[in-house]
């Protein structure tokens, strides 16, 4: 029997300590708070969706401790309600004192709430941006100016007009930050103002004149009234570029403490980057930082991300997660829109929340630009979202991310629509009304894992409650150490959430608080550009722009707070304050608040950062001249719509050998469609002076696009012959156009085309390597075959060629039927390498393409054969690029391969592949392709849905416009249901489980094992490698450009690489190197190398060359 009670008593303390924890999050009832807010927004006849689409914008919250008790207090804007404040009284409870604080807001639409000491006596006071009414007086901002405390309770006057402060243009938001720097607080106030065409690309205004444009007022100093005025300043300081405001935020992006602004803005309307000029002015830089943003972009918050010292950026979009909601949502693709935002230079928007990483600016001078990382992240798509929260909720030394959801009425579901433009006239408001779907949904709280990795957290940490959420803010209010968090909702009661991370684990959620307190006679908020950068103990980073105003319409509990986990401890402490002074703390402690003062501020600023030594420089202008790749604009998506990707932007290719026999190696780019590649010849001084190949060239003369180059001596006559590869997708199959070509050199670098060299095959094809597999001392050729136009994935044959040339005479024999049958059905093949893989002598091919493994065939004495049973024969991937070198010293050849990367929509895995299904399925000639992607459906189970949307699933096979009629039905669509069983038969699956670019350890005996690359080689697709010893300590590196421009709409570009170097340390480790100086930004296709010179091509842009160092 006695066994039996340890079995209870052991139970029982299961059940009582599982029962124990909290989640992290508790929302609090309003009977326990007090709070009982809520922005009710009740539509009706003449105020509904319909006739006014900004009605569920909805309001901010602000926090801050307005009776000066040491407890966060709350203001709640309201839209038609009146606009509350509650007083924190402890525990958690609060005291709605708005009438005794004189705050009233009656007919005033209130939108966002800014917290601030706006007229420096020490007494928080608030300013509440005022929108939607016709009335100008009815739009005018509100200034709430704290005239003292009374048993507790401080009182307001509203004092916006004798500030000069009450803007009436339809403000979102404001912020108050000291842009020239002259010691006070100045103004900006965000506007959004709908008008008839925010979605149609136009010519931008950017002279002033728009009424959606933001202003910005200077503080000047009124000694009559012994108080601020404010002066409107926006065209002279250069504010003057229109957009739907709906986020901002303040950040000094370039370090040079002087504060910059971040706009982000909906609809088609960019967002804006104001670099401050330090001389009053400001220029919008966007384009010049960012390669891409979010289309409807909300709020945003700027914060360290991933722990390197660096300000990043979070910006909030629209795109559900779930699939029913995603099909519901999901536009038409438009490939025309993508070519406007090119043609009225716009940046390139994607219907998506985005993490902008900073890759390290250091100089003013050059720019370094962002990578934006939210699909890699795993938090891009999470509804119609609005206010992002990042900071370290769990205090384990990470910042996390909080985001608000909800719009009270779907009017942009797209049955909604369809059943607005099919009725017409017909259909009356009411009866329209009554069609738009009304549906809740959940917040989202993702945990940051680290190593820019974000996990879905929403239910484990309590966000559980649908709801319509906008504004939210987040702060200390019991002052036990850990972030609370508050959120203002239409038509329910506000959220108030109690933090529970320290009450749960208190050894493992340790913190630091730095509370700002700046010079006498300054307000604490003229502090808001106070940077504050630490190490932690294991060598990362944090960093802190001091401001309230973060997320959307919203200010926080204005304190800096970092998680230290369970054993994080802060090394040491810069401050930099406004006045370019700067402080040091060391070793400050944990779990307290510590004031920070200016006043102890001496020193001149160090960054805490320091650049490590580069191993390249950029000698692009010097050595090439602005060299350029062209090339026109296909649009294979006129022939396949649902395409992933295009195959008509794949150059430029490049080459290396000395080819005029002058001992200087000299490089060839091939060329593109209608242009002409051409040789660049080394000169005495290291320059290149470009040569075309042909002197005599015309654009019809040249159909085919160039894919892939080699400069061999194919003759023996010890001069190097070039060999092109021709392929692409703008030439039918079998068109003559997409013949390789040899041509041959005359020992003096002049190139004569050989039309017989080669045997007839008029296919497409992307790589040529050089191999004497039959050791008889010539070099044979193998040539990778690609796709046959216009029938994505379907693929072309590779060949294997025996270079049967004589004397004078080049010739090549096709023996691939023979030597290796198995290379005429080997896939979409996008790269090879040639190396001797198990150590018998013979050189063998290794193989990299789409929906294949990484393959390897063995050459037996002339003879290939795949081998089979290799160990990665079952990772399937979308293989760019393949690179041989024995990476961990131990003898052999492994490989580097680069894949697709992380950072898509494309998110595949072993049980969760993406596929693609193909085939003409209607006969009409066409050949139809189908992306299927595993999405999360209504119940939180994966099923494989397809990528696209209804409207464009229609495009393509004309006869599912009768399979289902309403948008709502395809969305419950999976891979199983969508075909007919007849379709079924007449198609064709291919796969791919394996996003992750990586390098493969040979393990012997003919296995191989996959080893994933850092995550910064995972941003975006790698197209090209290069390994070498970058910094002389004996290991391989590998150097690897990448990017891909081409890409279906929807999907959007792969864009977020900027090249990179990964150091190894000679044991299969590698790490990305931020500071190589090795930087290649664009759509970079080809990497060769040239002794210490690297040259990477990229489509339609300059030749870079880099010098090692």
């Amino acid at each position: 029997m006695k066994k039996y009670t340890w079995f209870f008593a052991i139970l029982a303390m299961f059940y009582l300590s599982s029962c124990g924890d909290k989640k992290t999050f508790e929302l609090l009832d309003a009977s326990h708070t007090g709070i009982s807010f809520s922005n009710d927004v009740k539509d009706n006849d003449t105020l509904n969706i319909l006739t006014q689409e900004y009605l569920y914008n909805g309001g901010g919250v602000g926090m801050g401790d307005f009776n000066q008790d040491g407890l966060q207090d709350l203001f709640f804007a309201g839209n038609i309600v009146e606009s509350k404040l509650y007083i924190n009284k402890g525990e958690l409870k609060f005291e709605d004192v708005t009438p005794k604080a004189g705050l009233d807001t009656k007919k005033r639409w209130c939108s966002g709430v800014s917290v601030v000491d706006i007229n420096a006596d020490g007494l928080l006071d608030i300013y509440v941006s005022v929108t939607m009414k016709t009335a100008d007086t009815d739009r005018e901002n509100l200034l709430f100016v704290n005239q003292g405390i009374t048993n507790g309770v401080p009182t307001f006057k509203e004092m916006a007009k004798e500030y000069g402060v009450n803007d009436n243009g339809f403000s979102q938001h404001a912020v108050f930050f000291d842009y020239d720097k002259d010691g006070d607080l100045d103004l900006y106030v965000l506007t959004d103002k709908i008008d008839d065409s925010p979605a149609i690309y136009r010519p931008k205004v950017t002279d002033g004149s728009y009424p959606n444009t933001d202003r910005l007022y200077k503080n000047e100093y009124s000694e009559t009234l012994k108080h601020p005025v404010f002066k409107n300043v926006s065209k002279e300081a250069g504010i003057t570029i229109e957009g739907f405001g709906l986020g901002i935020a303040i950040c000094d992006i370039n370090r040079d403490n002087w504060p910059d602004i971040y706009v982000t803005n909906d609809y088609v309307s960019d967002d804006l980057l104001y670099i401050n000029n330090q001389d009053g002015t400001f220029t919008d830089q966007a384009k010049k930082y960012f390669k891409h943003t979010s289309q409807a972009a909300m709020g945003n918050e700027v914060n360290d991300i991933n722990n390197d010292g660096l300000a990043d950026f979070v910006i909030l979009d629209m795109l559900p997660k779930n699939n029913e909601r995603k099909k519901q949502f999901l536009p038409a693709n438009n490939y025309q829109n993508y070519v406007n935002s090119n043609n009225m230079n716009y940046t390139y928007q994607f219907m998506r929340n985005t993490m902008q990483l900073n890759p390290g600016v250091y100089d003013k001078d050059h720019v370094k630009q962002f990578s934006e990382v939210g699909l890699l992240a795993g938090m891009a798509e999470t509804e119609w979202s609005w206010c992002p929260s990042v900071t370290d909720f769990d205090n384990d030394g990470y910042r996390d991310l909080l985001i608000t959801n909800g719009f009270p009425k779907d009017v942009t579901d797209r049955d909604f629509m369809m059943y607005h433009a099919e009725s017409g006239l017909l259909a009356t408001q009411d009866m329209l009304l009554d069609q738009i779907p009304v549906i809740k949904v959940v917040n989202y709280a993702f945990k940051n894992k680290g190593n820019l990795k974000f996990e879905d957290v929403s239910k484990e940490w309590g966000f559980d409650i649908p709801s319509f959420s906008n504004g939210a803010a987040y702060g200390d209010l019991d002052n036990d150490g850990d972030l609370d968090y508050v959120v203002n909702n239409i038509n329910d009661q506000a959220f108030v959430y109690k933090n529970n991370s320290i009450e749960n684990s208190p050894n493992e959620s340790h913190y630091l608080r730095l509370k700002v307190k700046s010079a006498k006679g300054t307000p604490a908020e003229a502090a808001l550009m106070c940077k504050i950068e630490g190490k932690y103990d294991n060598g990362e980073y944090f960093y802190y722009e001091y401001s309230p105003y973060r997320g959307y319409l919203s200010s926080v509990d204005p304190i800096c707070h970092i998680g230290l986990g369970k054993s994080r401890k802060i090394k040491e402490l810069r401050i930099l304050w406004p006045n370019d002074k700067m402080q040091v703390i060391t070793n400050p402690g944990i779990d307290k608040v510590v004031e920070i003062k200016q006043a102890d501020a001496s020193l001149a600023y160090e960054s805490i950062l320091h650049p490590e030594k580069p191993y390249f420089a950029d000698a692009s202008s010097v050595i090439l001249d602005h060299a350029q790749h062209q090339e026109f604009d296909f649009v294979d998506f006129n022939f396949q719509n649902l395409m992933p990707h295009k195959l008509s932007e794949l150059g430029p290719c490049l080459t290396q050998g000395d080819v005029n026999g002058d001992g200087r190696i000299d490089f060839f780019m091939g060329g593109a469609k209608f242009t002409s590649g051409a040789f660049y010849i080394q000169q005495a001084d290291g320059t290149y002076k470009a040569r075309p190949l042909e002197k005599e060239f015309t654009m019809m003369k040249k159909m085919g696009e160039d894919l892939g180059v080699l400069l061999v001596d194919f003759d023996k006559d010890n001069d190097l012959d070039l060999y092109i590869c021709r392929g692409g997708n703008e030439n039918k199959a079998n068109d003559p156009a997409l013949q390789d070509v040899i041509y041959q050199n005359d020992g003096k670098g002049n190139f004569i085309l050989i039309p017989t060299a080669l045997p007839n095959f008029f296919e497409s094809n992307s790589v040529v390597k050089s191999i004497d597999f039959d050791h008889d001392g010539d070099l044979d050729l193998f040539v990778g075959g690609r796709n046959i136009p216009f029938q994505y994935p379907k693929a072309t044959n590779s060949r294997l060629f025996e270079n049967v040339s004589k004397s004078g005479q080049i010739q090549f024999k096709d023996v691939t039927s023979s030597k290796a049958p198995e290379l005429l059905n080997l896939g979409l093949i996008c790269d090879a390498v040639v190396a001797d893989v198990d150590g018998d002598k013979w050189e063998d091919l290794i193989i990299a393409g789409e929906y294949t493994p990484v393959q390897v065939y063995k050459n037996s004495k002339g003879k290939f054969a795949q081998q089979k049973e290799t160990g990665i024969e079952k990772i399937l991937g979308l293989w760019t690029s393949v690179q041989a070198a024995d990476l961990d010293k131990d003898g052999d050849v492994d490989f580097v391969a680069g894949n697709m990367g992380e950072n898509t929509l494309l998110q595949a895995s072993s049980d969760h592949p993406v596929d693609v299904v193909h085939g003409d399925l209607d006969g009409n000639g066409i050949y139809d392709v189908f992306p299927f992607v595993h999405f999360v459906n209504e119940k939180g189970a994966f099923d494989s849905y397809p990528l696209h949307g209804k409207d464009d699933v229609n495009k393509m096979l004309i006869t599912t416009k009768k399979r289902w009629v309403y948008f709502k039905e395809y969305g419950k669509s999976t891979q199983e249901t969508f075909f007919t069983e007849e379709e079924k038969k007449k198609s064709t699956k291919s796969s791919f489980n394996l996003n992750s670019s990586v390098w493969i350890e040979n393990v012997g005996g003919g296995k191989f094992k996959i080893h994933e690359l850092p995550v910064e080689a995972q941003f975006s697709c790698i197209n090209a490698i290069q390994i070498a010893d970058v910094n002389k300590d004996k290991n391989l590196d590998i150097i690897f450009v990448g990017n891909n421009y081409g890409n279906e709409v929807f999907i959007g570009r792969y864009d977020a690489s900027n090249g990179g170097v990964l150091l190894g340390n000679g044991k299969g480790g590698f790490k990305f190197y931020r500071d190589s100086g090795f930087e290649v930004p664009a759509d970079a296709k080809s990497l060769i190398r040239i002794q210490n010179q690297f040259i990477a091509g990229q489509n339609r842009g300059p030749l870079k060359v880099f010098k090692l160092l």
